[in-house]
């Protein structure tokens, strides 16, 4: 999950879902009849990072073909779901299929993705330390607190053979509870997703997994981590990163049409760049993408 944000453009997530509420309720009446897609009834999208470049050009490129969308930015992965959910907004794009799984089956929702972008790897990085070898036993690495990423990010660090997980341990659901401590060379600290960047400042943390969506924002070089995960594995299909909407919109020929303009070469050049170059574009059908969604859903049930 995953794009690069300018502070003076961060709301809450809760001051933008009242907000949208607001506006929503403020409008119905003069823009109820307009037809979703036109300036006065634009597409609500959920976004995390609005800056990137390549929603610059998205956006130029959908009102080319007369379709008007608003991006609505979030800085809390938590936000965008559930406004996707009530309504308020029309779709998202933030999150991979993974985060989706664990958010369906949590809220009892039934959103479903509808096309693909790209697979970010998850890296740990280090204001302190060049090298795995450097970082000395007992010192404390910070990871996204979100189920999903938390899971992942403990996945990067057994790999880089920072941490053992205990025996049996399901890789898609993961928690710090699961991990040996005895047989560990470091401690995890969960932490905000977005703070994770801000906690390599702590004098007391030696490094932190951080989302690709908040590298740029701290100044990191997302080419040089000290480990991260392998986005061409089968491994990382949970990871692909997707369009997302409530299930009866699923075909929606607007929503659709946004897709395929959003998988336009000059719009994902724009995107891997914004990404620093690490991005690995994915295009994968509805379908596959659903399929791939009950997938994990099974795992995660079967899982508990």
């Amino acid at each position: 999950m995953f794009r690069t944000r300018r502070t003076t453009r961060r709301l809450t997530g809760a001051l933008v879902a009242g907000t949208l509420a607001l506006a929503l309720a403020a409008c119905s009446s003069s823009d109820g009849d307009a037809a979703k897609g036109s300036e006065a009834n634009p597409v609500q999208i959920g976004v995390v990072g609005a800056s990137g470049d390549q929603w610059k050009v998205f956006t130029q490129l959908a009102e080319k073909q007369d379709i008007h969308v608003k991006l609505v930015d979030f800085t809390d992965y938590q936000q965008p779901n559930p406004a996707t959910t009530s309504g308020e907004l029309d779709l998202n794009q933030f999150q991979h299929i993974l985060f989706l799984a664990d958010y369906d089956k949590n809220a009892g929702a039934d959103l479903v993705p509808i096309g693909s972008t790209a697979i970010y790897p998850l890296a740990l990085y280090s204001k302190k330390y060049t090298s795995l070898d450097e970082i000395p036993a007992g010192a404390q690495i910070a990871i996204p607190n979100d189920g999903t990423n938390q899971a992942r990010a403990l996945g990067v660090l057994a790999s880089a053979k920072l941490i053992t997980l205990k025996a049996g341990t399901p890789s898609l659901s993961a928690a710090p509870a699961d991990v040996d401590t005895s047989a560990s060379k470091v401690k995890v600290v969960p932490v905000a997703a977005d703070q994770t960047g801000r906690s390599l400042d702590d004098s007391s943390v030696a490094g932190a997994v951080i989302n690709n969506d908040y590298v740029a924002d701290i100044g990191l070089d997302p080419t040089k981590t000290l480990a991260q995960d392998d986005p061409s594995s089968d491994a990382a299909r949970p990871y692909i990163n997707i369009w997302a909407t409530r299930a009866k919109d699923k075909d929606n020929a607007t929503y659709v049409k946004l897709v395929k303009i959003a998988q336009e070469a000059e719009v994902e050049d724009a995107l891997k760049k914004n990404s620093g170059g690490t991005a690995v574009i994915v295009h994968e059908t509805p379908a596959k993408l659903q399929t791939y969604l009950t997938d994990v859903q099974d795992q995660l049930a079967a899982n508990g």
